[in-house]
């Protein structure tokens, strides 16, 4: 899954205003394809924002490295 970074968060605002108002030229020019599609895309946009934001609260979350376990090269199975 993609992670936006949150340094991006004032660009996806002004996507959403253009969306918005392409989507309102849709709705005037009655092109119904043009309006699902818009607010497909509005509905994604706005998903990732709040994604975003959620990760700018809480920053990354470190998970450790794993533990490798010591194997003893002289020792061979018999």
């Amino acid at each position: 899954m993609l992670s936006i970074n949150p340094k991006v968060l004032p660009r996806l605002d002004e996507l959403e205003e253009d969306l918005v108002a392409r989507r309102e030229r849709a709705v005037e020019e009655g092109w119904q394809g043009e309006i699902e599609g818009l607010d497909l895309t509005l509905t994604f946009l706005r998903s990732k924002r709040e994604q975003a934001r959620r990760f700018q609260r809480t920053g990354p979350v470190s998970l450790g490295l794993p533990v490798i376990p010591h194997q003893n090269p002289q020792v061979k199975d018999v």
